[in-house]
């Protein structure tokens, strides 16, 4: 059984006050492009145009898209374009997110991503040069007995939780791969009261430093807290939270 020592609890900021959340498997993909230098309007035949190539794989993973299965994800941005408008880019580099909403199709997924690149690699002249990250996150393994116990908490402080969304906006946390070794959750707090903001966002950044932003600091400390008494105060809740999670791990760590 897992130690109640052991066992993390967390909230994340939102525009909702929901009790546990999806997560995505995700994985990061550094890329970088290699190619020959030349002068654009003089010699521009002997040149290998590093940013054709990654222009390329960024309309590649666009209609890969349209064939992946839902909720996943796909997304990046290019750190460097070249250095003058009038010399053929010998070198690009990028960084991409690869998500799902399991690690089987995640794995799939991350074939059919490099493929664009190694497509594009091939059409242009260019060397391709791929990094995937150390660590894979994980699907979030939420304890619904843990998040029934801290909704009963917040209903003490004034707030409504809602158990689940499936349509509420979802990412990737290092909480996935907590939440299959030991019990966890990781609800999402309110931080407004009158308009729906979206996370990284200006209007998410001013609702954080509100009163409502620090209202659900407030209340989502204490709501922790109480549900961390719940379980040190009763024997029965620490047996049914770690029952429930002997049964629906499903990742070995």
């Amino acid at each position: 059984m897992c130690s109640l020592i052991s066992m993390p609890l967390m909230i994340h900021p939102g525009s909702r006050d929901i009790a546990t959340i999806q997560a995505l498997a995700c994985i990061s993909l550094d890329i970088e492009f290699f190619g020959k230098p030349a002068h654009a309007a003089a010699h521009p035949e002997e040149g290998i145009n590093a940013l054709d190539a990654m222009v390329m794989s960024f309309n590649a993973i666009g209609a890969l898209r349209q064939q992946t299965m839902d909720k996943s994800r796909i997304h990046g941005i290019i750190t460097n374009g070249g250095e003058a408008a009038n010399v053929i880019p010998d070198y690009t580099s990028a960084k991409f997110l690869v998500r799902a909403d399991d690690n089987q199709y995640l794995n799939e997924l991350k074939d059919k991503v490099l493929d664009c690149f190694k497509g594009a690699a091939r059409a242009t002249g260019c060397k391709l040069k791929h990094k995937w990250g150390n660590r894979v996150y994980n699907t979030m393994n939420s304890n619904y007995y843990l998040a029934d116990l801290f909704t009963e908490n917040m209903g003490l402080l004034g707030r409504e939780m809602q158990p689940f969304d499936p349509i509420y906006g979802f990412g990737s946390t290092d909480m996935g791969n907590v939440s299959h070794v030991v019990p966890a959750i990781h609800p999402s707090i309110s931080i407004t009261d009158t308009i729906l903001v979206h996370t990284h966002t200006m209007e998410f950044a001013r609702a954080a430093v509100s009163e409502a932003g620090d209202r659900a600091v407030l209340d989502g400390a204490k709501a922790l807290a109480m549900t961390i008494v719940d379980l040190l105060a009763s024997k029965k809740n620490v047996e049914s939270m770690n029952k429930e999670f002997l049964n629906s791990r499903q990742i070995d760590l």
